[in-house]
């Protein structure tokens, strides 16, 4: 794939960067190894200000940075905005919180007399570089989820930004220069895939970080698992959105389109499987179809537009293929289900409805890309759980009910990374990360996400005589 700007909505190619060389790889490499050598040995303090001077520039610039995301791959400039605030945030939250996330940890007096020693503590020191392969759906957001905790934890970051949001990705490594971070703390790598093995391997290279699709982060983890390295993989996703009787039947509807459509549909943790109990599927399935019916498709620039295109033609292709193919086996199409009429350029997809899915259909078992949601009818709390769970991805969970024992249950038995109650799943920095089965393995955010990229470290004296 060409490392290139293309606008989706219009389908213009805008500008095209050269990848880099074997020599520019190298020195890139070298400078985030001898970076880490020099970074590891500053204070959380230091890395703080660093981060929060970051986060400043990127307040200053989101105006700026909003319009490139949208011009590279879609999003509405609305949304795009609140992208760049929401990583302003992150940065000032890992800035402000790692200290205590990553102070040394001692265990009761008597277990360490136990075990034979005066006194004992765990430390979490850095890893090293670490190489992030990142997709462009929150071409932002990714990166400084990493970024930030992997910053502040001390190790060095490489990126390998997905080829088709170039601009956005020298943005971030001109961002940390700015930001005053040293020489090769954070260096964008304008490559292609075929370039990432070798990096990967390459033993100054610590660890690696993937969001993307679950081919590429089968090819990371085999070659980092050849090389034993440490890895974390956030996969695709076909999230539920399971809907009982006693939910707020308008409140969900209304949530479900959002949590159907944000960023024109293309997000990991979209809700993208409706599932609802017989007793308000009709009501749930009329007003959700209404409002997804009535969404402005357009210009992401627009400020009134509610979807924009699809960030690739490739993209679209797959996502109609998915609806032909479902379509062809039975399902009815509710809303949309086809390219927009008022639309003759660009990759724009109409908010879609189906219903009557059966397990024979791709989109049953496949993650849909883009603005398309399958509804399903279930009789009770047994059905929901195994349809909920009929999916070979686990990352998110959204559940509606009121019914403490529902809620229980839904906790006990939901095959995923989270579960949210009466509202849809949203990352945040505070919350861990990451799902189960093939949607990947590790965590980000949080505590547990700082810590993904530390070497945690026994340290342990024996008693004096």
């Amino acid at each position: 794939m060409p490392i290139e700007t293309v606008n989706p909505a219009t389908g213009e190619t805008l500008r095209t960067f050269e990848a880099l060389g074997t020599a520019e790889i190298e020195t890139k490499l070298a400078r985030a190894e001898a970076a880490f050598r020099q970074y590891r040995t500053t204070t959380f303090g230091e890395r703080a200000e660093l981060l929060r001077r970051a986060a400043g520039l990127l307040d200053e610039e989101r105006e700026d940075i909003a319009r490139t995301m949208t011009t590279e791959m879609g999003k509405t400039l609305v949304a795009a905005r609140a992208e760049a605030a929401k990583c302003a945030k992150a940065m000032r939250w890992y800035a402000e919180h790692a200290p205590a996330l990553l102070a040394d940890e001692h265990p009761a007096e008597v277990d360490v007399k136990d075990s034979g020693g005066d006194r004992a503590y765990v430390r979490y020191r850095p890893l090293g570089v670490v190489l992030a392969v990142m997709p462009w759906n929150f071409p932002l957001w990714q990166v400084v989820r990493f970024a930030a905790p992997a910053l502040m934890a001390g190790n060095t970051g490489l990126l390998k930004h997905a080829s088709n949001v170039p601009q956005t990705a020298l943005y971030l490594g001109d961002l940390f220069r700015r930001a005053g971070f040293p020489e090769g703390c954070f260096q964008t790598l304008l490559v292609g895939s075929g370039a990432v093995e070798a990096i990967l391997r390459d033993p100054r290279v610590a660890a690696a970080t993937l969001t993307g699709s679950e081919p590429a982060g089968r090819s990371v983890a085999a070659i980092a698992g050849d090389v034993v390295k440490r890895t974390v993989l956030e996969l695709g996703g076909s999230d539920p959105y399971v809907v009982m009787p006693s939910a707020d039947i308008e409140r969900a509807a209304k949530t479900a389109v959002t949590a159907r459509v944000q960023n024109n549909g293309q997000s990991c943790i979209a809700a993208k499987r409706f599932i609802v109990h017989a007793e308000v599927y009709d009501e749930f399935a009329a007003r959700f179809t209404g409002v997804m019916a009535a969404l402005r498709v357009g210009d992401p620039m627009d400020e009134s537009t509610d979807v924009g295109p699809l960030a690739t033609e490739q993209g679209r292709a797959d996502l109609e293929e998915l609806v032909t193919d479902a379509e062809r086996l039975g399902a009815t199409t509710l809303c949309g289900g086809q390219r927009p009429t008022s639309q003759t350029a660009g990759w724009f997809y109409e908010p879609t409805v189906l219903a009557g899915i059966t397990e024979r259909m791709r989109i049953h078992q496949e993650e849909a890309f883009g603005p398309v949601a399958t509804l399903y009818k279930v009789a009770d709390l047994d059905e929901a759980v195994r349809l909920a769970n009929d999916t070979p991805f686990g990352l998110s969970s959204n559940v509606w009910t009121q019914d403490g024992a529902e809620q229980e249950r839904f906790v006990r038995d939901l095959e995923a990374g989270g579960v949210f109650f009466n509202g849809m799943t949203a990352s945040h920095p505070a919350m861990p990360f990451g799902g189960v089965k093939r949607s990947g393995y590790g965590r980000e955010l949080s505590g547990h996400g700082i810590r993904e990229f530390c070497n945690i470290t026994t340290v342990w004296h024996g008693a004096v005589s």
